[in-house]
């Protein structure tokens, strides 16, 4: 990763990282086919000493989207035929980040379906009043794992 790209990421890393919010209500769905599981979570950001969620979205939304997309690049695997372009120590960057948002009436979304190999299957959209879906699928409850890191929660370990 380029230096200043490197530096762009950590921004939003950190930014991501210093936004709180809570889960207002998840749910998990298996797919028709029986294989796959469809996880949603809707979140909100928190009121605090920067504001309440609608001033939240303002400063936080770019690096939370980004803080997600990164956990879900990094625990995605190859599916299928996708396993030729997957390389092991590869790392989500600024313009996968890029090519994978946009903006509109919903507010800002990010979607990634595969990304160099990885099967991603992850949306996030974040309206102005500060309420999030992220939704995934095909990916089991990773999702979950992603927010509970977020919130400072210790994963078990098998050392």
């Amino acid at each position: 990763m380029k230096n200043e790209e490197g530096s762009i990421a950590y921004q939003l890393l950190e930014t991501g990282t210093l936004a709180k919010f809570r889960i207002v209500d998840t749910s998990t769905e298996i797919s028709p086919d029986k294989e796959n599981l469809y996880v949603r979570a809707e979140l909100e950001f928190q009121a605090d000493e920067y504001g309440d969620p609608a001033d939240i979205v303002e400063w936080a939304s770019f690096g939370f989207i980004f803080t997600l997309a990164v956990l879900s690049f990094a625990d995605a695997r190859p599916r299928g035929i996708s396993e030729v372009d997957f390389k092991t120590e590869d790392e989500f960057n600024v313009g996968d980040f890029l090519q994978c948002l946009s903006f509109g009436k919903s507010g800002l979304h990010f979607s990634a379906d595969y990304i160099r190999g990885r099967c991603l299957k992850t949306d996030i959209t974040i309206r102005s009043d500060g309420s999030i879906t992220l939704t995934t699928w095909g990916r089991g409850q990773t999702a979950l794992r992603w927010l509970d890191r977020l919130k400072g929660k210790k994963l078990m370990e098998v050392l």
